[in-house]
């Protein structure tokens, strides 16, 4: 049971109205089943103005999935009514991203741009209907005749403008005549509604800019609210999936397709919005912190935008686990950032090899062993799935341990190398440490051993036990390789926000180790390719910053978390 579910079934105990996590299902089969249905169609409709991130994950799989659940069509939509903040850039992370997540839109993607002739003939038609009419007011003034929760609104002077007057004054919206912000175009509706945004909202704005997709040719533009239900009716979505704070906008979405007409009607649903605890994503706060160069970009491995993700490690089949855990509900609730660094857990722990690196390296010399001679250890993969088949890593008099596994005077239950004490190397021989150097400060170096030759992994010696096991890579054929650790970049002992607004940034959030070393199989590896490093978590190539003579791995999570699904 999801952490959302178990907050709804309390709720339900507690004799507490709760809408099922299914109830979106269950309306799409109740048109299914009363005929008002025939192919379920949704969509994803991202605003260009931003990468997506882990929110925008559980939309783009509730309304891919549900149309692959009912065989229906999804599609793609970029609600591109605002040219002030948009870019091609984000079109195409946007893209990428979605594509990675594995929703397919096959050839059904558009733009709102694609509509902005129907919408303009959409407001003629609410003018010609003494339905919308042109505003003089400033913004300020507007505000000021909006009203308040309490209060009612007051008429706009330009309300009772006559048809004509009102075709006459959008067309020169239309053709440039006025500037920014000298005239909008307001719905007539009703100022006196209890729901402000039935408040005559504006439809049309004044903006002289140049638009991504079709350059210099418009100078308004229409505002969201109405453009958003045009689009759905157009390629006839049949669910308007949307997140809970587009509820109070649900009266005028359906407004509009009720003056305009549109039949079969699309039906916009809303579910509560997927927060983390102590994450960021705010886009403005993302953007300060690219312009300030504190993380190296929207993808940078410390965030959670969909390309952040990607980039760290993560799965699409880990996002769904977490989309599915999370469950769809109409309440707000939080999730623990620990949950998703489960769901990777889950995901990657029986499909990648567990491999060797060495992440704070010491020498090991086997004193005993023949200078020139290297032998082929054979190596499971995964000794959970034996389906990933084996490896062979060579073996050889120098290795290189991780500085953890030797103390000179260890405490009590200690059972890795220390003067005197034999361990086994993994996949290898049992070795006894005989002695070992430092430099000026007295920092151990070098450690030595001798090995007993009869303990050689495979070899069925069973005549004594050790208690201490350690990995270790071979000097000779190890490949060096910078590694990344990651930490919340938020503080989270004192929450993301400080008082004046700013983010309490975590200072430790990224460790870099530039003298890692790796078993040599792993000079291949390849962008976004990931692996389990044994005792040190799951990794994965960074995809930006590493190349062939020069590889960075980026910690994705840690083996161990004390999260677990609530019961």
């Amino acid at each position: 049971m999801s952490v959302i579910e178990n907050n709804e079934e309390q709720n339900d105990q507690a004799g507490k109205e709760v809408v099922s996590r299914h109830f979106i299902r269950q309306i799409i089969d109740k048109d299914i089943a009363e005929g008002n249905c025939p192919v379920v169609k949704t969509r994803f409709p991202p605003e260009p103005n931003g990468y997506l991130h882990i929110g925008h994950a559980k939309s783009i799989l509730l309304n891919y999935g549900l149309a692959q659940e009912y065989g229906g069509q999804f599609n793609l939509r970029f609600d591109d009514t605002n040219p002030t903040k948009e870019k091609t850039e984000f079109v195409r992370s946007i893209i990428e991203d979605i594509k990675w997540l594995g929703a397919d839109w096959q050839d059904r993607m558009f733009y709102a741009s694609d509509y902005f002739e129907a919408m303009y003939e959409g407001a003629i038609r609410l003018i010609e209907k003494g339905k919308a009419y042109v505003s003089d007011l400033t913004a300020e003034e507007m505000r000021e005749y909006r009203g308040t929760l309490t209060e009612p609104g007051k008429d706009d002077p330009n309300r009772e403008r006559s048809i004509a007057d009102n075709l006459r004054l959008f067309t020169e919206m239309k053709e440039g005549v006025y500037r920014d912000g000298e005239k909008v175009l307001r719905a007539k509706i009703d100022m006196t509604s209890p729901n402000i945004n039935m408040r005559d909202p504006v439809i049309y704005r004044v903006a002289h800019m140049s638009h991504h997709n079709t350059g210099g040719r418009w100078c308004i533009y229409p505002m969201y609210d109405f453009a958003h239900p045009i689009e759905d009716a157009i390629e006839g979505i049949t669910h308007s999936i949307c997140t809970l704070e587009f509820e109070d906008h649900r009266p005028l979405y359906d407004w509009v397709i009720r003056e305009l007409d549109y039949r079969p009607a699309p039906k916009q649903i809303e579910f509560a919005k997927l927060y983390l605890t102590n994450v960021v994503t705010g886009k403005r706060y993302i953007k300060r912190l690219v312009e300030e160069g504190i993380v190296d970009g929207w993808d940078d491995p410390r965030l959670v935008s969909i390309a952040a993700l990607r980039r760290r490690g993560f799965t699409p089949e880990s996002l769904q686990l977490f989309v599915d855990l999370c469950g769809v509900s109409k309440s707000n609730s939080s999730v623990d950032y620990a949950m998703l660094e489960y769901c990777i857990r889950e995901d990657l722990k029986l499909k990648r090899p567990r491999m060797m690196a060495v992440l704070d390296p010491i020498r090991l010399v086997i004193d005993n062993y023949p200078v020139d001679m290297t032998e082929e250890m054979v190596i499971s993969n995964n000794m959970e799935n034996e389906g990933l088949g084996t490896r062979t890593v060579p073996f050889g008099r120098e290795l290189y341990i991780d500085r953890e596994d030797f103390m000179i005077e260890p405490p009590k239950k200690y059972f890795r190398l220390f003067p005197g004490n034999e361990v086994r190397l993994m996949n290898a021989y049992f070795v006894t440490c005989t002695g070992y150097d430092t430099d000026e400060q007295g920092a151990v170096t070098t450690v030595h051993c001798t090995y007993d030759p009869a303990t050689r992994s495979g070899s069925g010696f069973n005549e004594r036990k050790v208690k201490g096991t350690i990995h270790w890579v071979p000097v000779k054929q190890a490949v060096k390789a910078e590694i990344r650790l990651y930490e919340n970049i938020i503080d989270e002992e004192k929450g993301v926000y400080n008082e004046d607004g700013s983010l309490n940034l975590n200072p430790n959030s990224l460790t870099v180790l530039s003298e890692c070393y790796l078993e040599p199989s792993l000079a291949t590896a390849q962008a976004y390719e990931s692996f389990q490093f044994v005792r040190q978590g799951f990794f994965c190539v960074d995809a930006k910053d590493s190349k062939a003579d020069g590889l960075v791995f980026n910690r994705i999570v840690s083996l161990k978390s004390s999260f677990t699904l609530p019961k």
